[in-house]
């Protein structure tokens, strides 16, 4: 569906931090279906306004989506004839720049609403990502949350896991050691987290571990949980020196997929060089 209003839909969509592109017909010559500076904003299922329709359109729309597959952050600029390449009967030519504008948010599911847990979500607020803040007891929340952050009050914190997207973050830092092991197990038992971490001391690792391979977990679902947790190079026990840590680590785990990428990019690039020689 096409709406003209995309201005309203692009600031809804960075409320909401969902990933989007705006097209922009950049130059135009000749006979085209719509002027310079004409706008369209891409969603992997929407379209906001209109570029003109057509074969141009289309290709836009499959430029879009693609990089927004690809989770490609770099615009782009691309240039149509339209009547040779795209066999608009209008002919005249067209530039577009396709600029991704909305960062897409990971998703972060944080159990226990501590000094640890304020001092962090402080932080991640101001990183792409959105919260589920999972807690017993409502007074250790904020009044106020920042956006981005979606408060649970849950007396059965555990039966949470089961609810969340696939692909999401976990930080385990409740008050109770029996209430951390008992998400640890939900949370391995799904065996779908980008990451999976849970505050505690290398001694706790091993109680956890223990009592983990009781339950029937191996050695390879072990290896998935991050205790302790934070960068070690990062000291310190104050809440917001932790926090710094683990921010930090956060963002070396959202960044490893784009860093294996462009290692894989450099890779083949010598090898194409290697070939040639």
């Amino acid at each position: 569906m096409f709406k003209d209003n995309w201005i309203q839909v692009l600031a809804e969509l960075e409320q909401k931090g969902e990933p989007c592109v705006l097209v922009t017909v950049v130059e135009h010559k000749g006979s085209t279906p719509r002027d310079s500076g004409t706008k369209m904003l891409v969603t992997e299922q929407g379209c906001y306004a209109t570029i003109g329709g057509g074969h141009l359109e289309y290709k836009a729309l499959e430029l879009a989506r693609d990089m927004l597959a690809r989770g490609e952050q770099q615009m782009k600029v691309e240039r149509f004839n339209l009547g040779a390449s795209l066999g608009q009967c209008c002919g005249g030519m067209a530039t577009i720049m396709l600029e991704p504008v909305v960062q897409p948010r990971h998703h972060l599911v944080l159990f226990g609403a501590g000094h640890v847990a304020k001092a962090l979500v402080s932080i991640l607020v101001t990183l792409p990502f959105r919260i589920t803040w999972i807690d017993e007891r409502e007074s250790e929340f904020p009044a106020e949350l920042p956006a981005g952050v979606t408060r649970v009050v849950s007396e059965d914190p555990v039966d949470e896991v089961d609810d969340q997207p696939a692909g999401s973050f976990y930080l385990v830092m409740t008050h109770n050691h029996q209430l951390d092991l008992e998400l640890c197990a939900r949370i391995l038992k799904r065996n779908d987290a980008r990451y999976f971490g849970v505050i505690g001391s290398r001694t706790k690792r091993k109680r956890f571990d223990y009592r983990l391979r009781e339950r029937g977990f191996d050695e390879a679902a072990l290896a998935r949980m991050i205790c302790p947790i934070g960068l070690a190079d990062v000291a310190g026990k104050h809440p917001a020196e932790i926090a710094v840590s683990v921010a930090g680590q956060l963002i070396a785990a959202y960044q490893a997929p784009a860093v294996a990428a462009e290692a894989g990019r450099e890779s083949s690039a010598d090898v194409v060089v290697e070939q040639r020689i």
